[in-house]
């Protein structure tokens, strides 16, 4: 096994599924997460040299197992790309507290479960990347957000203490705040009428991560922020 491994959590029908195929199409194997089997599935059939591994990275004793395996049957991962995503939207006064806490435990501490079992590896061989997709909500609060904007708040520190932590030992840690509406069927169903360019697209969410971890270690990013260009902003 030669190729480069990248794992990848919430492979679902929009940007987790872009960034595997991209990453695929890169050469490298890719470790597919999410708690959809038959979904992970159908897409692993499309990508012979990728694999699905059904995981909920919110419990870590799951995200611990399935990096063993990962190991084990494809090798050891270099790249780490956390896209799993919990949201709710309503106000404050009528989130279920329950909630907002398996927001926090999916965004937040399954970034740090799959940072901690993946990024020894990395700092040992002094090389790695760990990207995070975010969005705006990492950076402001809007009223019927508190459900998930303080989750992706967290996030972010968390993800700016790992690239200040891991930048000096070889490691790139980048954020993507995504400022866009992402284009699969539901937000389409959901924002009907809306033109083709008020959406993001997958693929080019999925090739912004790609030119993350191609960068010169001279010019490393860590906060880049994508939107369509007519995106008030």
């Amino acid at each position: 096994m030669t190729e480069p491994v990248c794992v990848i959590s919430g492979v679902g029908p929009g940007t987790g599924s872009a960034l595997a195929r991209r990453f695929a199409r890169g050469g490298y194997r890719v470790a597919m997460l999410a708690r959809n089997g038959q979904r992970l599935n159908e897409l692993a059939g499309q990508l012979p040299e990728s694999k699905a591994y059904v995981c909920d990275v919110s419990d870590g004793a799951q995200v611990e197992a399935t990096a063993d395996k990962i190991e084990r049957e494809l090798g050891v991962p270099t790249v780490l790309v956390h896209n799993a995503f919990g949201g709710a939207f309503r106000s404050f006064l009528e989130i279920d507290p329950a909630v907002l806490n398996r927001n926090f435990q999916i965004n937040t501490m399954g970034l740090l479960y799959l940072a901690r079992r993946l990024a020894p590896a990395m700092i040992s061989a002094a090389q790695g990347n760990i990207i995070v997709t975010g969005n705006t909500s990492a950076l402001r609060g809007r009223p019927f957000f508190a459900g998930f904007a303080p989750t992706k708040a967290a996030q972010r520190i968390l993800t700016e203490a790992m690239a200040r932590e891991l930048g000096p030992k070889g490691v790139h840690v980048a954020y993507i705040i995504i400022d866009a509406v992402i284009d699969v069927p539901w937000t389409r169903e959901r924002f009907k009428g809306k033109p083709d360019d008020f959406f993001i697209k997958p693929a080019a969410i999925a090739e912004e991560a790609w030119h993350l971890i191609q960068q010169d270690r001279s010019a490393w990013s860590f906060n880049v922020e994508l939107r369509p260009y007519g995106e008030n902003w």
